[in-house]
């Protein structure tokens, strides 16, 4: 592989849907303010906008409440797109539903066919491997047929474990640059990135760990200004969005859109 994993022509958002209220929660913490939801998501798209990128708005899903959160739907990569298998059976057919948006992209969409599951908030893309987490959404099965359909491009995809009690892998971190992730300290503890620069996120802002690096941009959530300074101090160039009402659904700005380059355009 011989492409910068976090620099993309294009990004696929989903515009919230009114039903967003009634999405899944680990913890309810209260229904999230659909207005306050809107203005941050324009605020998200504005920024991916930014970089130069195009990026495509997809109307609102009413019969998926959770539809909003487009990356659990497929993997991106320069060579081919894979829609997933959601491991929460009100998401299953979301998957189905991005699939053809994507062909407008690539030449080839492939597709999680199960037995397994497999959401891509648990898949990190690196420049020299897929790390896949198992989780609550993820199972082994799911990562075996990701590393089968993923093999013809020479893909190393390897298994680890994303903490108990936390959603998704990618809740606890974000890859920065060709060599360097964004964790929590509870994850990179485990050893997973042994061999990548980690920068840990401040204490009491694990919260943080769900960034994307889009192009230039550094695009985190507001209200953690420790990690923040931690980022600028490391030579990114941050922007902060608003994420108080996709957090109470477990979202984050991963969450909220594919990123990728394809190769066959």
């Amino acid at each position: 592989m011989t492409y910068r994993s976090y620099t993309f022509t294009h990004a696929i958002v989903r515009k919230p849907g009114a039903g967003v209220i009634d999405g899944l929660r680990a913890v309810d913490t209260g229904a999230p303010d659909f207005g306050q939801f809107q203005r941050d998501h324009a605020t998200y798209i504005s920024l991916l906008k930014s970089t130069g990128a195009g990026v495509s708005e997809l109307d609102a899903l009413d019969n998926f409440p959770d539809s909003v959160f487009v990356e659990d739907s497929a993997l991106c990569l320069p060579e081919v797109a894979i829609a997933m298998r959601p491991g929460a059976p009100s998401r299953l057919g979301e998957a189905a539903i991005m699939a053809p948006v994507l062909s407008g992209y690539y030449h080839e969409v492939l597709s999680i066919e199960g037995p397994g599951f497999i959401d891509g908030g648990d898949i990190l893309v690196t420049e020299r491997e897929i790390l896949v987490g198992k989780s609550a959404r993820t199972d082994a099965a799911g990562i075996a047929e990701l590393r089968s359909l993923t093999s013809r491009w020479d893909y190393s995809v390897r298994e680890v474990q994303t903490p108990a009690g936390v959603l998704h892998f990618k809740t606890d971190c974000s890859l920065m640059d060709e060599e360097t992730v964004l964790t929590t300290k509870r994850l990179s503890d485990t050893g997973c990135f042994d061999g990548y620069r980690t920068i840990n996120t401040a204490d009491g802002e694990e919260a943080a760990a769900n960034a994307i690096r889009f192009n230039e941009l550094v695009i985190m959530p507001s209200g953690f200004p420790k990690t923040a300074d931690k980022l600028s101090a490391a030579g990114y160039t941050v922007r902060e969005v608003g994420n108080t009402e996709a957090a109470k659904l477990d979202g984050g700005m991963s969450c909220l859109s594919l990123r990728f380059s394809p190769n066959s355009q």
